[in-house]
This record gives structure tokens, sequence and C-alpha cells, in this order.
């Protein structure tokens, strides 16, 4: 009865229209009563939450891409990308699909990928004869990229909500190999669909134009090895990378650049503080929604249940992709990584899996649920950026869908693509 209270509260509220912060912080104190737990237990559940130093770097991580998005990194970096990538067939969808990667990069953030790079190539791709669903749904898809790619907040959260015992820096090495395996996967399907319909290559413009590209965009690209080089060779922690990374970004954006204004400084600041809120009371709430889960014995009894159905690791590892697709696509990534990771993780621990295996198929599961109806928070923005109707970006957008599950599938069965590199690095 009180796992159903639990549940039953959460629904409701998100159903009635509660931010699910708040929704799932009503629903753990709505558990506590009917348990008869002292209040102060959900209180110090709730600053333990995020009473959590790594924390500190996701603050850090949303600065830094804030000031890329509005120094002017980003158009140098589809500069570059454009040069290196645009004479192929249908060559802006690659370009759209490689800038993706190499902002995702540096931002670690889907949202901030769209906002910065959709408002630069979807009109550009338009004007050059591109279909806006073919636009739209390239950037749409190819945005998710920041979420593998390292350095991502959402590992982050990842790591905290298994309880703190996964290496970031392992999760950040295990991004890479998925994170371009995806982009692969999308440029492919970017360029069959480009072929089908006819679109025009775009003209190289010669190496001496690659090289210039390439060196204007080397000062923005240096900000990813900063971050993510010195938290693998140890030299900074990873709330420490955040900070050095936050300042090397203003210096090369004020000083380098010269781009940074002071009221796209203070748009950057307004929107890290309103962002780095919306996660924190997230983080605080589902810590102690979390809590009841455990009290109520979920992991286990999710474990009896999947074991039930079969006992092959294959079928539980779909049934757990499958039940985290559809998730994605109800609810916000950031809480379903706070929720999930409680849940799923001991299930694909007892059947074998290491958990920094498991952090990748959840973050590009999660993933594909922001481009995805109803709640897709990255169709909308990209509809909205593209001025196209969610309905018909739907009706297209299945073979970058495609792609996206080809490298899932790839990445669920082979371990080795995740943990190649982390092992690696390990020796």
């Amino acid at each position: 009865m009180g796992l159903l209270i639990l549940l039953g509260v959460f629904a409701l509220c998100v159903v009635i229209g509660v931010p699910v912060a708040f929704a799932l912080g009503v629903a753990a104190v709505a558990a506590f009563f009917y348990e008869g737990l002292p209040m102060v237990i959900a209180f110090q559940r709730i600053i333990s939450g995020i009473n959590v130093f790594s924390l500190m770097a996701i603050p850090f991580f949303i600065f830094a891409g804030e000031l890329m998005f509005h120094g002017g990194i980003a158009i140098r970096l589809v500069r570059f990308a454009s040069a290196a990538v645009g004479a192929v067939r249908g060559g802006l969808g690659v370009v759209n699909v490689f800038s993706s990667m190499l902002f995702g990069g540096i931002s670690g953030s889907a949202v901030a990928d769209i906002s910065a790079l959709g408002s630069i190539l979807i009109p550009v791709m338009k004007e050059k004869g591109y279909d806006d669903d073919y636009a739209v749904n390239v950037t749409v898809t190819s945005s998710i990229a920041g979420i593998l790619v390292p350095p991502s907040h959402n590992m982050i959260l990842y790591a905290i909500a298994a309880g703190g015992g996964i290496s970031i820096s392992s999760l950040f090495l295990a991004g890479v190999v998925p994170g371009m395996l995806m982009c692969i996967c999308l440029a492919v399907a970017a360029y069959l669909i480009a072929v089908k319909r006819g679109y025009k290559a775009e003209t190289f413009p010669g190496m001496s134009a690659l090289l210039l590209t390439f060196v204007a965009a080397i000062p923005g690209l240096f900000t990813a090895v900063i971050i993510v080089g010195g938290v693998l060779s140890g030299v900074f922690t990873v709330t420490e990378s955040g900070a050095f990374g936050t300042l090397y970004a203003f210096a090369v954006t004020l000083i380098v650049y010269r781009s940074m204004t002071w009221r796209a400084f203070s748009t950057a600041v307004i929107n890290s503080v309103r962002t780095t809120s919306m996660v924190l009371i997230l983080v605080a709430s589902a810590t102690a929604f979390a809590y009841m889960l455990t009290f109520y014995q979920v992991p286990n009894k999710m474990i009896e249940f999947m074991t039930g159905v079969s006992e092959n690791p294959i079928m539980i590892l779909l049934m757990i992709n499958l039940m985290l697709l559809v998730l994605g696509m109800i609810m916000d990534m950031a809480a379903l990584i706070l929720i999930c990771t409680p849940i799923f993780l001991p299930v694909v621990v007892a059947f074998g899996m290491d958990p920094v295996q498991f952090g990748m198929i959840l973050m590009m599961n999660l993933g594909l649920g922001l481009c995805t109806p109803p709640v897709g928070a990255c169709l909308f923005l990209g509809c909205a950026v593209g001025k196209v109707p969610i309905e018909r970006a739907v009706r297209t957008i299945w073979p970058f869908y495609a792609a996206i599950l080809v490298a899932l599938v790839l990445t669920t069965f082979i371990p080795a693509i995740s943990l190649t590199l982390p092992n690696w690095l390990a020796g």
C-alpha cells in the first residue's frame, strides 16, 4: 500500500502539471507520513542528496556551456566541421552531426547543443535547399551526443545515484566510443536520406581553408581537453576541472575571440543559475524518493519479477532497454537517472554487467527519449527553432531513431565498446 501511495501520488502530480522535482518530493513525504516515519529523516535524505562535493562540478559545466554558447565558440566549430565534411553528399547534414559531436564534447548538454547549433545550422540548411523537417531531425537526434561525449553532467548524476562507487573518470572515458559510434550511425542515416532526396554536396574549400578553420576552433576545442584531460590525468578532480574549464572558456571568449559582451555574459549567468537550481532541487527530491523505493525493496522485487519472466541475460537487457525507452518518452532525463539507477543497476549487476557499461546504456536510452514525443525536450526545442510542426518532424524522423537504436544495441551487447578505454586507462 505504501508503494502504491508513493507511485500514485507521484503519477497524479505529474498528470496535473506539477514539476517533476516537486512531484518527487510530495510523493516521498506522503509515503513518509503513511509509514509513520519521522519527518526529520525525510529532511536528512533531502539534504544528503545535495550535500555531495561532486555536485559542485555541475554548475561549472553548465556555466562553461553557456559561456561557449554565447561567446562565439559554436560558430567556429560549425565552420571547421563544414570545411572538413561539407563536401559529402548532403554535406550539411553530416556537418550538423559532426558539429554536435564537437560542441557536445565541450558543453555536455543536448539542449545547449540545439540552442547553439540549431539556431545557426537549421536556417543555413533551409537556405541551401534542404527540407526543414530534415534539418530539424538531424539537429535534434545528433544533439544527444552531448550526453555521451565527455564531459557530461548527466554522468555525474548517474555516479551519485549509483551510490558514489563509480569513477566519474571511467564514465567520461566510457562515453567516448559509444558517442562516436552513435554519431557515425546518424551521419550514415543523414547521408542516405540526403542521397534519396537529391540534396547537393558543398564545394570543398581546400586544405588551406580547412587548416584555418581548424586553427580558429582550437582554443574552443581546448576547453574539452582541460576539463576531460585534467580529470583523466589526475591533475584535477572533476569539480576542479569544471572550475578551470569555466575560467578558460571565459578567457577564450573574452580575450581570444573577443566576442563576449556584458549582455551575453549576464544571460549566461542567469541561465546557468536557473538550470543549476532546477537540477539541485531535482536531486534533493529524488534522493528522498529513492530512499522510499529502497525502503519498499523495489530493486529486489524488480529482480524477482524479471527472473520470473526469463533468466536469459539477453531477454533481461531487452526488457530493461524497452522500459527505459518508454520511460524516456514521458519523463525528464535527469529525474529518470535518479529514479531508475537504484532500481535497474542492482538488476544488471546481478546478471554480471559492469555498472559503467550500464551507465552508457542508460544515457543512450534516455537521450533517445529526449527526441521522442510526448515529452521530448530536444524535439520540442528543435521544432521551435526550425519552425516545423512536431507532427511533420515525427513522420520523417524514424531513420534517425533507427540509427540511434543500432548504436544502442551494439553498446548493450558488446561490452568492449564502452569498457575498452576505461579498462585500458586502469592498466
